[in-house]
């Protein structure tokens, strides 16, 4: 699996106006093969930014599948105009390290 992270910058004032826009824009990005999944994570210091990860089965599922279908287009047309600046968009590989969560899970914890 690939892990598309991109760290976006909102223009002042406008965050409210892009998560309404990125809740519409969500199923465009969904409807694409290999697409697996799609966080959005305002963050706590600053109230402009945010951090978008999407995963997805393979590169080209996003570089040749998303981003040349008509579908992105539309994505682009709803979103890039609140960026600012405009973000660096990066993909990573399966973890070099991963340690698990160690905080039990109350689903499981209830079943037991």
């Amino acid at each position: 699996m690939i892990l598309e992270a991109a760290l976006l910058t909102i223009g002042k004032d406008r965050q409210e106006e892009f998560e309404r826009a990125m809740a519409q824009a969500t199923h465009l990005i969904a409807a694409t093969p290999g697409f697996r999944g799609l966080e959005l994570r305002p963050c706590l210091e600053d109230a402009r930014r945010y951090l978008l990860l999407v995963r997805w089965d393979r590169l080209e599922d996003h570089t040749e599948g998303f981003r040349g279908s008509e579908r992105y287009t539309r994505w682009k047309s709803l979103l890039h105009h609140f960026y600012d600046p405009f973000p660096v968009v990066e993909h990573f590989a399966a973890p070099a390290v991963a340690v698990p969560d160690p905080t039990p899970d109350p689903a499981r914890t209830a079943q037991a």
